[in-house]
């Protein structure tokens, strides 16, 4: 009997299978060289079923070499042209031929395939999917009951993760190394699989990496270049829940019902957030609700009552446009990750979809930091109403959101009114979270409770554009012992001594000239710059001061040098506009309305230090008149002139 096989029996395996079990002894199979370039071409591009369909041939010929099969390869291999057009149909034509030049059986697995060689008359016989009677695969020999995933590579020990959602612990299967071709031959199984059982489905297919979803197992097989040396990851659920086996069941029921909300299912990896959306759909399909799920890779353990949708053509976007058609009512979303994913998921639930979408983030606010960053912060209330933090297992906490116009709390009371997200705990009641606007930054900050003590007494202060005037607010003074108060004021003192310093150091970035820090308390700062210098130090929106409150942990005001100036008295009263003062050392300063000169002709055109006493102030350049100008409000001049007045000499050093 003759036999040409096409390349869909070649990649699943079927046809040794088929020899196997005698059916197929002594029989001549004839492989097109079509089906050798395809296989070759798709093992070029690092596919794996390419793989998996080479070394499907070599059993084949292996089989030809033991006499119980025999083995051809004819026909000639597909043109440019025709392998630009095989999506097509172009290479499955020249397959067709081969089967009707040498009257052979076609055998193929392919729907199509097989509708077009009966149309044309040859003798055909389609291999359907595989329903049932599926032996273990190999990897299978890995799992037992505890075991949550598996990991296999080539060169290295197989390596086990088991235990728990709360505890796990990762230890070694054997002391013998996994080689490449024990690896190959598992992905063969797995691949053969997958396209054989309805279960199975292989989500992506890229150069150098293949991932599968068979039933509840999600395997991921890479190879060179993604990878180092083959590997097989297998990542399997060991638990199955209920949504009445969680301890907050009735407060998500009641979230569930009324209209169609928006939920945000929140946590680390693996701490449990796709068996509690697994536990809601299952909930809500027996409520007789229309749910269906997006998923790469659709992992999800569901009612077959629910579809489970993938990215349409690449992109989830595609999929949202058919959803809108079918008209759920409720979606869920595993898992959040690119920023068209947030796009989907809030255009979804504001067309009027509930929503539940699965996002990984390590607590509660890092998942709104995430959301902030890409989407509008005044309608997060409207996208999610509610977002529940899943931790080991367990509902660590659950969260509402809601919109108002107000002061954000924690901040200083100059800020005006604006648009304030509010997360607040649904059990207590209380404000966790504030999201707003300032300048063009989304800030996310934390709500401290009324009572509580913070880890540090610090509060944000925002960055602004312009420069920010606020009064110290008189903090309330607990009464001390007097053995302890004295201590306690030199450990403050040293505290903002070194606070200072490193805002000295800070702001010193951004300014040439002196950088004076006024320190109201252990968590806010004045500080005055030139006032050319206040915009580069506050930087694009904020950005700049933000940094630096961030770093030294202190709310910091910016102000121009020449509000420091009206609080220095430079003149005694009753001065007229023009002050002529003698510093001895054949210098002298001049005073006008709007200028401080130093007079020393004996340095003209030269680099000179200026010094109150021993203490450097700055330095300039004496211009050819002999003269320094300042600016009378400057910094640098009202100190000048205040060491003066207490007595200190000023004198020039030439540099």
């Amino acid at each position: 009997m003759k036999i040409v096989p096409d390349t869909s029996v070649v990649i699943d395996g079927r046809i040794t299978n088929l020899i196997d079990t005698g059916e197929y002894n002594g029989a001549h199979i004839i492989i097109p060289e079509a089906v050798v370039a395809e296989l070759e071409a798709q093992a070029n591009q690092g596919r794996e079923i390419g793989f998996s369909g080479l070394t499907e041939l070599q059993e084949l010929c292996k089989l030809a070499e033991q006499g119980i099969i025999s083995i051809e390869f004819v026909g000639v291999r597909p043109s440019l042209e025709q392998v630009k057009l095989a999506s097509g149909g172009e290479i499955d034509a020249l397959i067709r031929k081969v089967a009707i030049d040498y009257g052979a059986r076609f055998i193929t697995s392919d729907v199509v395939q097989s509708e077009v060689a009966k149309a044309k008359g040859i003798d055909v016989l389609y291999l359907k999917p595989q329903v049932e009677d599926f032996t273990p695969l190999a990897i299978d020999q890995f799992f037992d009951e505890h075991t949550i995933a598996v990991y296999l590579k080539e060169r290295a020990k197989p390596v086990a993760r088991k235990g728990t959602i709360q505890k796990t612990e990762t230890m070694t299967l054997r002391d013998q190394l996994c080689t490449e071709y024990e690896l190959r031959m598992i992905a063969q199984e797995i691949l053969e699989r997958a396209k054989r059982d309805p279960d199975g489905f292989i989500e992506i297919e890229k150069r150098g990496v293949t991932v599968v979803q068979i039933g509840s197992m999600r395997i991921s097989i890479t190879r060179r270049p993604f990878s180092d040396g083959m590997e097989i990851t297998a990542v399997r659920p060991i638990v199955d829940l209920s949504l009445d086996d969680y301890s907050e069941a009735d407060l998500i029921k009641q979230m569930l019902k009324g209209e169609k909300p928006g939920i945000l299912i929140t946590g680390p990896p693996g701490c449990g957030k796709t068996t509690l959306a697994q536990a809601i759909a299952t909930y809500l399909c027996d409520e007789g609700v229309i749910i269906k799920t997006m998923e790469q890779p659709r992992e999800m353990l569901v009612p077959d009552q629910i579809t489970q949708y993938t990215a349409l053509d690449g992109s989830m976007a595609n999929t949202a446009d058919v959803l809108l058609l079918v008209r759920p009512d409720f979606v869920i979303f595993d898992e959040l990750r690119r920023n068209e994913d947030f796009e989907v998921f809030a255009d979804m639930r504001l067309a009027g979809i509930g929503m539940i979408g699965i996002i990984h983030a390590v607590s509660p606010h890092e998942a709104l930091q995430r959301f902030a960053d890409r989407l509008d912060f005044s309608v997060l209330a409207q996208i999610f109403g509610s977002m529940i933090y899943v931790r080991d297992g367990q509902i660590h906490q659950i969260c509402s959101t809601s919109f108002s116009m107000k002061v954000p709390e924690g901040i200083d009371s100059d800020m005006q009114i604006r648009p304030v997200t509010t997360v607040s705990d649904v059990k207590t009641n209380l404000p966790i979270f504030e999201i707003f606007r300032y300048g063009t930054e989304t800030i996310v900050l934390p709500v401290e409770e009324e009572g509580e003590e913070p880890e540090t007494s610090e509060k944000y202060v925002p960055p602004e554009e312009t420069v920010m005037h606020a009064e110290p607010r008189e903090e309330p003074v607990e009464e001390k012992a007097p053995d302890d108060e004295e201590p306690d004021e030199e450990e403050e003192t040293n505290a903002w001594s070194i606070t200072e310093r490193d805002i000295q150091r800070e702001i010193g970035r951004y300014t040439g000239g002196e950088v004076n820090v006024e320190m109201l308390s252990a968590t806010k700062a004045v500080v005055y710059i030139d006032d050319r210098d206040v915009p580069a130090a506050i930087g694009k929106g904020g950005k700049n001061i933000a940094a630096i409150v961030n770093k030294v942990g202190v709310g910091i005001d910016i102000r121009p040098s020449s509000e420091l100036a009206k609080k220095v008295k430079a003149l005694s009263p009753g001065s007229s506009d023009r002050e002529e003062l003698t510093l001895g050392d054949g210098l002298q300063v001049r005073i006008d309305k709007k200028q401080l000169s130093i007079i020393s002709p004996d340095n003209t055109g030269k680099i000179v230090d200026v010094f109150a006493g021993r203490e450097y102030l700055f330095t300039a350049t004496v211009n050819d008149s002999g003269e320094i100008h300042l600016a009378k409000n400057s910094t640098i001049a009202q100190e000048m002139l205040r060491r003066y007045n207490e007595g200190e000499p000023i004198r020039l050093k030439t540099v």
